[in-house]
């Protein structure tokens, strides 16, 4: 082969793989992009069945927030006796219920709610906890003595409640 010969084999080659290379790129990118459009479909498909699970542990856990406030929770359960001491228990036991019934809906939400719902399971126990070191002598007065200390604070179930609808309406 001679310098002419290579000049035009190099001069019908290079225009070959210069197409080449333009057609495999924009091959690439229609793939990519197909693949992205696939994915999108699919995520927003999961999301329309994923909502009405979602919405529905949030309104579960609502309704735990709601059982577990003080004023309803003390209204609701009954003492069995006189025994401020077995109250307190009562009440206690019954807000670890409700949260033992509601402990799969943590998947459905974000680590910061599941805390904040949490802390406010907390935070009530320890307000029945700090009512029950009172000198009432009895359940009822026990009674009184919860609903008086948690009367003029927000409870923490309300606080709970509105982060829960904040987190809820950042959904739409």
């Amino acid at each position: 082969m001679t310098g002419d010969g290579i000049f035009q084999l190099f001069g019908f080659l290079l225009p070959a793989v210069v197409t080449g290379a333009v057609a495999f790129y924009f091959f690439r990118l229609h793939t990519n992009n197909e693949e992205g459009r696939r994915r999108y479909l699919l995520h927003k498909d999961s999301q329309k069945n994923a909502l009405p699970i979602r919405l529905q542990a949030y309104e579960r856990i609502a309704l735990f927030l709601e059982r577990i406030a003080i004023p309803s929770l003390v209204v609701r359960v009954a003492p069995k006796s006189a025994d401020k001491t077995d109250y307190e228990n009562l009440l206690i036991r019954n807000i670890e219920n409700e949260f033992d019934h509601n402990l799969s809906q943590q998947i459905y939400m974000s680590d910061e709610c599941w805390n904040i719902i949490k802390a406010a399971k907390s935070a009530t126990i320890q307000a029945i906890r700090k009512a029950g070191m009172s000198e009432s002598d009895s359940s009822d007065k026990l009674r009184e003595d919860i609903l008086n200390e948690t009367m003029d604070k927000q409870s923490p179930s309300a606080t709970a409640l509105a982060f829960v609808k904040r987190e809820i309406s950042e959904l739409w």
